[in-house]
């Protein structure tokens, strides 16, 4: 279901860059009083991850999006936020994202669901009688909602939501290649070659060929990179079957999505139809906010970060709704 936000946004900040480089630069958060933890993967490779001190309420799964951590303004006022709420977070860095290069050749990208979908299945091990849900931001979203429809109806999650996700991946490196955006794309790309470069020098056994300094946008780093490392047939390939969009369709567990039609990492194109989404998905669509930004108050000493509000809320509303039809709860 389409659905308009009621999102508005600081009559300071309309402006989509402005909205998503203030909520990524210009505040000043803690870090979570987390407990840390490496998680071996099945391939050799491992996650570490950041558990809540708190140990009580529903879990939720928070996965970050490129080259973001536990050290993101958006990871760090979501768990706080959370925890407030009652709920019990923990975030997973995807591989290498953590401060330590991943051990194997192969990365973390836009569709690679296998270590979320091992990360999910260990929780709930785990606890097998607690709820879990799940919230991802860009990167993160896309491959959350993938893993979504990959699962359908055998998710072992309660409920997820999605914040600016990419959905149609040539789009977006698309729109990454115009105008000011050029500057976040420069940016991110810079941090993944150094990351790459950091691997290639930790494991020289990976035969990693040196990061090229001539990349000047995703596609190319894509089809020079991403995909020969993940075992795709070049950048289209790679773009065509890890873009979420195609999986909104078979998500069967209870899925808000929150996008702004500014955002400046996509384009409007790539919202999808009412007929592309399943019963199970709302797709909540705002004229503002910007790429995970979302900024509300009227001075700027007093800035409101809606989706630390929202979220909550929505993925309490999913768990009530859950409690009443007699599912299991707590352990």
């Amino acid at each position: 279901m389409l659905v308009p936000s009621k999102f508005r946004p600081s009559w300071w900040l309309r402006n989509p860059h402005l909205q998503t480089l203030w909520a990524a630069r210009c505040r000043s958060l803690p870090l979570p009083d987390v407990i840390r933890e490496r998680i071996e993967l099945p391939d050799g490779d491992f996650v570490d991850v950041a558990w809540s001190q708190k140990n009580t309420g529903d879990i939720v799964c928070l996965f970050h999006g490129l080259t973001g951590s536990i050290d993101s303004n958006y990871i760090k006022g979501m768990f706080a936020a959370l925890e407030t709420a009652g709920f019990s977070p923990v975030l997973m860095h995807f591989r290498g994202c953590s401060g330590e290069p991943n051990r194997t050749r192969r990365t973390y990208h836009s569709g690679h669901t296998d270590d979320i979908r091992y990360f999910i299945n260990q929780v709930k091990q785990r606890h097998p009688t607690r709820r879990i849900l799940a919230i991802g931001y860009s990167l993160g979203a896309n491959a959350l909602l993938k893993y979504l429809g990959e699962e359908s109806a055998d998710c072992p999650l309660t409920g997820a939501a999605a914040v600016s996700p990419p959905l149609v991946l040539a789009e977006g490196a698309n729109r990454m290649n115009q105008g000011l955006s050029r500057g976040y794309q420069k940016h991110l790309i810079s941090l993944m070659l150094s990351h790459h470069e950091q691997r290639r020098r930790a494991y020289p056994h990976l035969n990693l060929s040196p990061a090229p300094r001539d990349i000047k946008n995703f596609w190319e780093f894509d089809d020079r990179i991403t995909a020969p490392l993940n075992g795709f047939d070049g950048v289209d390939h790679y773009y065509t079957v890890s873009s979420s969009r195609q999986f909104l369709q078979s998500i069967e567990v209870p899925t808000h999505i929150v996008h702004s039609l500014d955002d400046p990492f996509f384009t409007p194109d790539v919202v999808p139809r009412e007929d592309e989404l399943s019963k199970s998905v709302v797709f909540e669509v705002a004229q503002y906010g910007g790429h995970v930004g979302f900024v509300t108050g009227n001075l700027p000493f007093r800035a409101t970060f809606w989706l630390e509000s929202r979220l909550p809320a929505v993925l309490l509303a999913m768990a009530n709704e859950t409690n009443d039809s007699g599912a299991a709860s707590h352990d």
